[in-house]
């Protein structure tokens, strides 16, 4: 019986149609139809699940059944002048043995065969020597790496970044530097001062080339528009597809700032899913709310996010009234474009992504005023220690992924006065917010206790919020930790913080060659992680 009969038997047997068999091994109906035709044969990965869904062995699957080959061999055809009872043995029966000694080799050749293909597809599936098999099959692929920008920042789509670019800043061309090193390196653009699920669902159909969707029961809550933009080209093409001997395609993300919530929040979504999304929309859902695709990504990296938000808005909120600040949303974009060194978001060359909010004409302060009207939608709520729990109590890091986080401090600890106070190097435009976060303490609405702990910083950013989400286990590394396989999946892996304020490490008043450097070193050490 031949592999292709074999297929037709058990799935007619579990009771499944060709659809609901193909569904359970993750292909297309066609698929499944050429497996059944004989036209095509399963991937070594498609036969280890086969022989799972069924409960059969994968030799059952591979091998012939040769007991048919036996039973249906012709007999030896017999004279009719033939002796019945000769007195002397028959010299000329020696060939037939020696045609049944060749049949049993060549069976027992294929048998042998068929053996060693099983015994090294599993190795080849579960690590042993897959990468040679790689090798074979085209190399082993090199993922991309998707930058992800904070809060008011841009990316390349946008046209602001043709004068000055988020990710190099004053120090270089960031991704046009990493690319000419041989890496794969892209910089979306999402919503400056959207929420981070509103950035995530446009973040999702730029790297699909799709339509953004927000989700139905998403934007029902908070008063706009479900579907935004369309996205004609996948900015990852084949993202999620196996190519090169079974290999997926996946992606490393990597968000600064406010692009680390955007950056973790995917991950999650492609798990996990929402539970409220399909249960609203069905069939209609996203992709993106569906799950079951965790493993399109490789590693998330957080370059100074504010995982539990940032005592900033607090600081704000405490003293906006005073200084003649009405908005914390207001003041923390103008704060980013004055850090990028642009005075205002011009028509045309700074792009707010707020249509969905019927917003299209680049107005700052009617964005703010619909915006913040809507509720909690909007970036200003996220980056509030408040916001921050609400959205880690949605976000589950992924068993399979990698993840990294990287937190700066730009303040020390004060002698005359009490708390942390800048650093001379920090950016002057950060000195008086690391200065007011070096000696805040308070408690939020949500009775969140803003303490000592919070008051190094960044310039914008608390070092204990940087290093990683309060509710999610993590360990800590160095680089000879990292050189002992240290590194772990599905925990946070937090480097030793690092000198410099909120913008080094995008390359704000760093050397060019420092922040490559630093880029470099850990697309590396990622590249150089188990698979």
């Amino acid at each position: 019986m031949s592999i292709a009969d074999k297929i037709i038997k058990l799935r007619k047997e579990k009771g499944l149609s060709q659809e609901s068999f193909a569904e359970a091994m993750g292909v297309s109906r066609q698929s499944v139809s050429k497996w059944e035709s004989g036209s095509a044969l399963p991937d070594t990965d498609k036969i280890i699940a086969m022989s799972e869904l069924f409960g059969v062995s994968t030799d059952y699957l591979l091998k012939e059944d040769i007991t048919e080959t036996f039973n249906n061999e012709p007999a030896e055809p017999q004279s009719a002048y033939s002796d019945p009872a000769p007195a002397v043995p028959v010299k000329n029966k020696k060939p037939k043995k020696g045609k049944n000694s060749l049949l049993i080799k060549t069976i027992a050749a294929i048998l042998a065969i068929c053996v060693i293909i099983t015994v090294i597809a599993i190795p080849i599936h579960y690590g042993g020597i897959r990468e040679a098999w790689w090798e074979l099959n085209g190399g082993k692929i090199k993922y991309p790496y998707v930058l992800v920008h904070g809060l008011g920042g841009w990316g390349e789509g946008d046209g602001v970044n043709d004068t000055v670019q988020y990710w190099g800043a004053t120090a270089c061309n960031l991704t046009e530097q990493l690319n000419s090193q041989g890496y794969e390196v892209y910089a979306p653009s999402v919503g400056p001062v959207s929420s981070t699920w509103d950035r995530t669902c446009e973040l999702y159909a730029q790297l699909t080339g799709t339509t953004v969707d927000y989700g139905e029961a998403h934007s029902k809550a908070h008063n706009h528009e479900r579907y935004g933009r369309t996205y004609d080209t996948p900015l990852v093409a084949q993202w999620g597809e196996k190519i090169n001997g079974g290999q997926r395609i996946k992606i490393n993300l990597l968000g600064h700032s406010f692009g680390g919530a955007t950056v973790r929040l995917l991950a999650s979504l492609l798990e996990y899913g929402s539970e409220a999304e399909v249960a609203l929309t069905g069939e209609e859902t996203s992709p993106l709310f569906t799950g079951g695709k965790g493993d399109w990504v490789y590693s998330v990296t957080t370059l100074c996010a504010p995982h539990n938000g940032s005592s900033l808005t607090e600081v704000l909120n405490s003293v906006g009234g005073l200084v003649g600040i009405g908005s914390t949303t207001d003041l923390l974009m103008t704060l980013c474009f004055g850090v990028a060194g642009i005075a205002s978001p011009a028509e045309n060359i700074y792009d707010l992504k707020l249509d969905h909010f019927g917003i299209t004409d680049g107005n700052t302060e009617s964005a703010i005023d619909k915006i913040t009207a809507a509720g909690n939608d909007h970036a200003a709520y996220d980056l509030s220690p408040d916001g921050a729990a609400a959205l880690n109590s949605t976000i589950r890091t992924v068993e399979g992924v990698y993840y990294f986080s990287y937190a700066y401090s730009t303040t020390k600890a004060g002698t005359l006065l009490r708390g942390q106070v800048p650093n001379t190097s920090t950016l002057p435009i950060l000195y008086p917010f690391a200065l007011a976060m070096g000696s805040f303490k308070g408690t939020t609405a949500g009775g969140i206790t803003i303490d000592e702990a919070w008051q190094e910083n960044d310039g914008l950013v608390s070092v204990i919020s940087a290093r990683y989400p309060f509710n999610e286990p993590y360990i800590e590394y160095t680089d000879s930790i990292a050189e002992m396989d240290g590194i772990q999946r599905g925990i946070w892996n937090v480097a030793e913080t690092k000198d410099g304020d909120h913008g080094k490490v995008i390359g704000l008043g760093n050397e060019a060659d420092a922040t490559q450097n630093f880029f470099i070193d850990h697309f590396e050490l990622i590249d150089s992680l188990e698979r």
